[in-house]
């Protein structure tokens, strides 16, 4: 059996990013695990610092179960390089070529909106974004 993958990104401000994630994924907020009622709740069992607390992070998913989860935790030190590791938003790849175009710019448009940037455009291929903390992403076409 395939291990299951989340993702975490270290920023700094979670409810900035969560928004904007929220917005570009389609993704809900995570509920805390069960049995716990708030986040926390959960928290509370591990051993953190004090000044640790549900208020520096936030935890994202896909409400249909399909994608990843997304954890969002707030950091004091800034992002000082390129991504090793950025997310692929991948629209529906069906149409022909200039089709699948027009979806992937609408996307860019539509996460321009929501707080993100374009970095570069690789015209009929794809476009590099970075969300409001500058961490890179690409929007292209997916399959089908």
């Amino acid at each position: 059996m395939a291990a299951k993958v989340d993702l975490t990104l270290d920023c700094a401000d979670a409810g900035l990013l969560a928004v904007f994630w929220k917005t570009a994924l389609g993704y809900t907020d995570e509920p805390p695990p069960a049995p716990f009622a708030t986040r926390e709740e959960w928290l509370a069992q591990f051993d953190l610092p004090a000044d640790d607390s549900a208020d520096g992070g936030a935890w994202l998913c896909d409400p249909d179960g399909a994608g990843p989860r997304l954890s969002l935790l707030e950091v004091p030190e800034p992002k000082t390089a390129k991504n090793r590791l950025h997310l692929d938003i991948r629209v529906p790849g069906h149409g022909g070529p200039d089709e699948r175009w027009r979806r992937i710019t609408a996307e860019s448009e539509r996460l321009v909106r929501a707080g993100g940037a374009v970095l570069e455009v690789f015209d009929g291929h794809h476009i590099v974004m970075v969300d409001p903390e500058g961490n890179e992403f690409c929007v292209a076409a997916g399959p089908p």
